[in-house]
Order: structure tokens, then C-alpha cells, then sequence
């Protein structure tokens, strides 16, 4: 009797131990909290696939509504998405889990061009990958926009959303800014012929503030993923957003057939270039699985499909190189050519006392108050 229960306890261990192994196999995840479309359209499936990970995925429009979440602590994810000069700002908060690269073959993939770029907001990138780069600027529809500016309207200049004479007769089409205050203001500066990185809090609340508040009753909204469906149904004429989101617009007007003829310009006074990062949060309960990610997406194919799926730029040499469409990688809204991409700039890291300042800036220029 002893023997055979003996044998029974034994099964029902074996048979408990399989089923705790089997549901830690099955509970293996990665939360990923990242920008609203700028994912391939077969990352996640093909990810889930390949590993037998579950990914968990959430999508914000700011850099301030990430950042918000990440510094109270307990995000709840594992990978997020910061723009280089958040990056930055966020390593000196001390909230990412530094990079094991052992785990990361697939790094060999990546551009080195680009990682002394991000080295300067990352030093030795220890902290994070880049994952997709643009820049910031002019999508507007070209026939609305004709109709009310003319054949010559300045579509390749900021003196499209900038001039109170171009954006009064805009207004009634609808013109949208991003709720983006470090892209606005540093674009405002860059047009004015100050320094978009200036760090007198004067230059942007005087100067940079009195030049948005004059355009500011043509403004319908302030949005940072909105305007792509609403430029492609043309529900409105004029974003100043990103190049990315921009170009979705476009390609979703011309699938829908629907008339609506979207172009990008980036504006010849020079205008902002930087790049979405993936990083571990510190407090990410699950490090191994998003290591795993990580990895994932810088096969040079995986990278590729976003590329060509929604019209970033890629990070990834490799992809560039060998997957990414020639009639991707040979639009200049894309990847911008030798002559205009002397003229972009990135953002710095900004003093708290600073960055306080243009947020209170940013809210009375919204709100009037």
C-alpha cells in the first residue's frame, strides 16, 4: 500500500511539475508600449510565432505622456519606444535596465553611422537600439492647398504654417498642429533664425510664443496621431507633424482611391530629425523575453517591413541595404537627400527649470489661460 501510494505521489508530482513548467512556457510576455503606427503590419504575429512569446501591445502619441508614466514607476511594461532626446533626459532618471548585448546578436545589423548619432544621447549605447528615424514637418493636401495659396504656395517653407496671411486663408480646410511642445517650439525658433536648442527661457516665451500665438486662431487642433486619418479622408489640408505619420496618410488616400492627393515637404529653413529608440524599463518584470524582442526586431527583414509598411526610415544597415522597397528607399520624404539632411537638426537635452517653462508656455499658447 505504501509503495503504490508512493507511485501515485510521484505521478502527481511529475504531472504537477509538467503543468507548472507548461504554464510558465505559456505565461512568457513582453508589454511593449509604443508610438501609434509605426509597427509593421506582421511584427507582432510573426514575433508571437517565432518565440512563443505573447506580446502585449499599447500605443501613446507623446513623448511627455510616456515619460510621465515611466518616471512614477511601476509602468507595468517592458519595452517602450522613447525619441533620442527623451532618451537621454530618461538615462539620467536612472529608469532603463542597461542592454546585455550577449543576448542581442542581431545588434551586428545596425547602422554604425547612426549608432554614433545616438551615442550622443545614449554614450556608448548601453541603454537603448534605434529603432526608426524621421523627421518633422509639412504634410498638406496639394489640391486644397492650391486652391487657396496658389500654384507657388510655399509648401517647402515653415512660411506655410508660420505667416498669419498663409494660415487665415488655410483655416476653413483645416490646419493641425502636433501637441508636441519640444517639435513646435524648436521648428518656431529654427524659423525665426535662433537656435532650436536655445536654452534662454526668453526665446520661448517671447519671441517662439508671440510668433504660434498669431497663427494660433487658425489652428483646429493640437494632436499627435489624429491628423493621419483626418489628412487622409481630408478632413483637414495642412499638419505640421511627422514624416512617418504623414506618409501613412498619404498611402491610406491613395488605397482608398478617395481623391485626396497628400505630399510632405521638409521645410528649406531646416527642420527636426530624430529617432524612436527601444528601450527596458528598469522595472520590466519580464527582462529575459524583452531582450528576445529586441533581437527579433533587428533582423534586417523584421525591420525592413516596417520600413516599407508605414514609411520610417530604418536604423537597421542590413535592412536598408537588402529588404527595404527601392521606391521606399528612393523617396526623399523618406530617407531626405545629402543637401537637406545638412539642414536638419536634433533636439538636446533641456534644463528642468527649461522644460517647466515651455510647458507652461505650451499650455497658454493651447488654451489661452
Amino acid at each position: 500500500m505504501f509503495t503504490q501510494r508512493k507511485t501515485i505521489l510521484s505521478i502527481v508530482a511529475g504531472v504537477s511539475l509538467a503543468l507548472s513548467q507548461s504554464a510558465i512556457a505559456k505565461d512568457r510576455v513582453v508589454h511593449f508600449y509604443n508610438w501609434a503606427g509605426q509597427i509593421g503590419s506582421n511584427t507582432i504575429s510573426d514575433f508571437e510565432k517565432s518565440t512563443g512569446i505573447k506580446l502585449v501591445y499599447d500605443v501613446y502619441d507623446s513623448n511627455e505622456i510616456l515619460e510621465g508614466k515611466l518616471l512614477a514607476g511601476h509602468s507595468g511594461f517592458d519595452v517602450v519606444s522613447p525619441s533620442d532626446s527623451f532618451l537621454a533626459k530618461q538615462i539620467k532618471s536612472d529608469v532603463y535596465l542597461p542592454l546585455d548585448k550577449s543576448k542581442l546578436p542581431n545588434w551586428k545589423n545596425l547602422d554604425p553611422n547612426l549608432m554614433k548619432l545616438m551615442a550622443t544621447h545614449d554614450p556608448d549605447n548601453k541603454y537603448a537600439i534605434p529603432y526608426v528615424w524621421m523627421t518633422t514637418g509639412i504634410g498638406y493636401n496639394i489640391d486644397k492647398v492650391k486652391e487657396r495659396l496658389g500654384k507657388d504656395a510655399p509648401v517647402d517653407s515653415w512660411d506655410l504654417v508660420f505667416k498669419p496671411e498663409n494660415m487665415e486663408k488655410l483655416k476653413d480646410c483645416g490646419v493641425a498642429f502636433l501637441d508636441a511642445p519640444t517639435e513646435i517650439f524648436a521648428s518656431a525658433l529654427r524659423y525665426l533664425g535662433k537656435d532650436p536648442n536655445s536654452t534662454d527661457a526668453k526665446d520661448y516665451t517671447g519671441a517662439a510664443y508671440e510668433l504660434l500665438e498669431k497663427v494660433r486662431p487658425n489652428i483646429r487642433y493640437f494632436h499627435s496621431s489624429q491628423y493621419i486619418t483626418d489628412l487622409a479622408n481630408g478632413d483637414i489640408c495642412v499638419i505640421l507633424g511627422w514624416s512617418g505619420d504623414i506618409l501613412q496618410s498619404r498611402d491610406r488616400a491613395n488605397e482608398a482611391k478617395n481623391g485626396v492627393h497628400v505630399g510632405y515637404q521638409i521645410p528649406k529653413e531646416g527642420a527636426l530629425v530624430f529617432f524612436d529608440t527601444f528601450a527596458i524599463p528598469k522595472d520590466s518584470e519580464n527582462p529575459d523575453e524583452a531582450h528576445e524582442f529586441l533581437n527579433f526586431v533587428m533582423k534586417p527583414e523584421i525591420a525592413a517591413q516596417v520600413t516599407n509598411d508605414v514609411n520610417f526610415a530604418s536604423a537597421n544597415k542590413e535592412a536598408n541595404d537588402n529588404f527595404v522597397k527601392p521606391e521606399v528607399k528612393n523617396d526623399p520624404a523618406v530617407y531626405p537627400k545629402p543637401e537637406v539632411m545638412e539642414k536638419l537638426f536634433t533636439l538636446q537635452v533641456k534644463d528642468p527649470k527649461l522644460e517647466r517653462v515651455i510647458t507652461r508656455t505650451w499650455t497658454k499658447l493651447k488654451t489661452g489661460k
